[in-house]
């Protein structure tokens, strides 16, 4: 029942900023009728950092595979996770995987999180609220997520946004449910001479921690645990962890500020009686801020069973209750020579400077060591206390240089260099270019990118202190050289890419839960093909990667990685329908396990998994504004496959259910 007033509250709330806006707008663009004419198409864009750059980005309307909402392959073809939605996960196809971030508790979460890189502004003229709601299971293993999102034109220059994102779900085990919330407000003004982009967004992700099943047999081969019965309740099966907790919540601020220097251009109007003067910017002056905070706590008050699941209790023999916070605030000025300002200024270039001030607040040290009675595991050699709080004063200068215009030849190129604190000898260079050109009567994009980063290893990866793990490194900067290239043919529907990475003092969690730095190079290499088939309303959509890395203890990979989607796609009368099967399917490897108390995943060299193809029946509509499905999950569980539906050691995936979502655009 709170769910169902929850709910309605937000439905509410949202229907009444979208009235607001459409009462302002009216306002805004009242006029003799005469003079009205019809609404510009919509459009959302995002950004791109660090000076805050529009480039297009699609709007969440489209018709195909919204079922897709609630699945692995939502996140990746090869996501390893503990299996719930909203759970921690890793994306195991290496060009899609970001890097180790400040505070590294967050990466597994990141995908059920605002992030700055999805963030989207919309520009629709006339109001739009896109609600989505997405449900399975019954009442021992609910499942349900409720999203919105707001955007309406205060005039033509300005907007207002809001999103919600509230994700709750039992879990098909035990001890794995989840509760996330997250929710935000943005807006934007694009003036002739000034232009602000802002937003804020808020999480509140908590997850209880299972620490994984008892054993596995409970799924390969439940009849060998249960004197021959093979039907097993997932419910019924035990989980190493039942009082544990991981929660993480934090916030981000950002604002983006553009001063325009230009002149006043006049030419005759169609009457020849008016001049149209419009403004030509030339430079612009630019100041971000940005504000952004994160707060991870993991519990455990169990004492016996934190005891037989962690090797080592540092802090508290009795309670765990682990919490780590940090902050950035980072301000960046800029200045820049626009592009397309003349004939010849065909393309822009910036430079900046920005400095960012982190703080980090670990768990304090607050008992007497000394007192052997408390059975406390003495800290590793060489290690001392490790002070609670730290702060880091970081500058770098930088330049830009792109060409977002033209259809023949577009690129986009930064460069950083570090300057100041652990920051200082870091070096960053990232960039791209594109074109588009006809090649044998069809369409054909060419797209070339490379980088190289030679990075400080993140603060808590050198010091760390909690209840069951504490360490303090000394680890050398990170570098990384990438490059490649993609070919898109748009007749055959043809996407392919390559690329190929170049790691040296690579960074990761070992098997024990501790950081190490491989000291050599680990090169990896992708190959991925998308092809896309089609014979009448047959269609038939693939996606095929393979990856290769010369030390798979450093960085663990599944060789081959396929997801391929059969389906007829057809209308009767309005409605559109999509039927169809889905697969997805990665080789075996070794895949990461999962360390709660770190909200990471560890490498591990004992357990393959994969080779386990995960299936999903469904019918996907479209009626008007509103998208609706009805899919059976885990279709193939029990009929073909097997039984080692792990993703991750000792967390299975979900056994196969119903699932259902709607999601109606209720622009006007």
């Amino acid at each position: 029942m709170k769910h169902i007033r929850l709910y309605i509250t937000i439905i509410l709330s949202v229907l009444t900023l979208q009235s607001w806006a459409q009462t302002s707008e009216g306002a805004a663009t009242e006029a003799p009728v005469a003079e009205k004419k019809q609404a510009p198409k919509s459009y959302a864009w995002k950004l791109i950092a660090p000076l805050g750059l529009r480039e297009e980005a699609p709007m969440d309307t489209l018709p195909l595979n919204y079922y897709r909402q609630s699945i692995p392959s939502l996140v990746s073809d090869a996501w390893a996770t503990t299996g719930n939605l909203g759970a921690e996960g890793q994306n195991m196809l290496f060009d899609e995987r970001e890097a180790m971030s400040d505070f590294f508790f967050r990466d597994g979460l990141t995908h059920w999180m605002p992030t700055h890189s999805s963030m989207r502004f919309y520009n629709t003229r006339i109001p739009m609220t896109l609600l989505s709601f997405n449900t399975a299971g019954g009442r021992d293993n609910a499942q349900e997520r409720l999203k919105g999102i707001f955007s309406g034109n205060i005039n033509a220059k300005a907007q207002v946004g809001a999103m919600l994102d509230y994700l709750y779900s039992k879990g098909s085990y035990n001890n794995q449910a989840t509760k996330d919330l997250s929710w935000g407000f943005s807006g934007s003004y694009l003036g002739d001479r000034y232009e602000m982009q802002a937003y804020y967004n808020h999480f509140n992700l908590l997850n209880k921690e299972s620490g994984g099943i008892t054993d596995m047999l409970y799924i390969t081969d439940p009849a060998e645990l249960q004197g021959g019965v093979s039907k097993i309740d997932p419910k019924s099966i035990p989980t190493r962890l039942n009082n544990a907790h991981t929660r993480l919540w934090g916030e981000e601020l950002y604002i983006n500020n553009r001063y325009k220097v230009g002149y006043w251009h006049e030419e005759p109007g169609d009457d020849d009686t008016t001049v149209v003067r419009t403004y030509i910017p030339v430079s612009s002056f630019i100041y971000t801020l940005r504000y952004n905070s994160g707060k991870h706590l993991f519990t455990d008050p169990n004492a016996t069973e934190t005891r037989e699941f962690f090797e080592n209790t540092y802090l508290n023999p009795e309670n765990t209750r682990d919490r780590t916070t940090y902050w950035a605030v980072t301000n960046t000025l800029g200045v820049s020579l626009l592009e397309g300002f003349h004939k010849y200024a065909k393309f822009g270039l910036a430079a900046y400077v920005t400095h960012q001030v982190r703080r980090y607040v670990q768990t304090p040290d607050t008992l007497d060591r000394a007192d052997e009675t408390l059975g406390l595991t003495p800290f590793p050699e060489g290690i001392g206390r490790i002070e609670p709080r730290a702060t880091q004063q970081l500058a770098w200068v930088g330049a830009q240089l792109t060409k977002q215009r033209g259809a023949l030849l577009r690129y986009e190129a930064t460069a950083e260099l570090g300057i100041l604190g652990d920051a200082a000898g870091e070096v960053k260079v990232n960039g791209e270019v594109a074109t588009r050109f006809k090649f044998l009567k069809d369409s054909l994009e060419v797209k070339a990118f490379g980088s190289f980063y030679n990075e400080a290893a993140p603060y808590l990866t050198q010091n760390y202190v909690s209840n069951h793990f504490v360490w303090h490194n000394n680890f050398g900067k990170q570098r990384r050289v990438g490059f490649g290239g993609e070919i898109r043919l748009g007749r055959t529907d043809t996407h392919l890419r390559a690329s190929f990475t170049n790691l040296q003092n690579h960074i990761y969690f070992g098997a024990d839960g501790l950081p190490r730095q491989h000291g050599g190079s680990v090169q990896v290499l992708s190959l991925s093909l998308k092809q896309n088939l089609q014979a009448g309303i047959l269609h038939w959509d693939n996606s095929i990667t393979y990856q290769t890395t010369s030390d798979a203890a450093v960085v663990p990979l599944p060789a081959l990685t396929v997801y391929s989607n059969l389906y007829l796609l057809f209308r009767l009368a309005t409605l559109h329908v999509q039927l169809g099967v889905d697969c997805d399917y990665y080789t075996r490897y070794y895949a990461p396990a999962y360390q709660p108390a770190l909200a990471s995943f560890v490498n591990q060299q004992e357990m393959k998994l994969g080779n386990y193809p995960f299936c999903n029946a469904y019918i996907n509509m479209k009626l008007s504004r509103a998208r609706f499905y009805v899919m059976y999950s885990h279709a193939n569980r029990g009929l073909f496959g097997g039984n080692e539906y792990f993703a991750s050691p000792y967390y299975p995936l979900n056994p196969a259910r119903l699932q259902l979502g709607i999601s109606v655009d209720f622009a006007n």
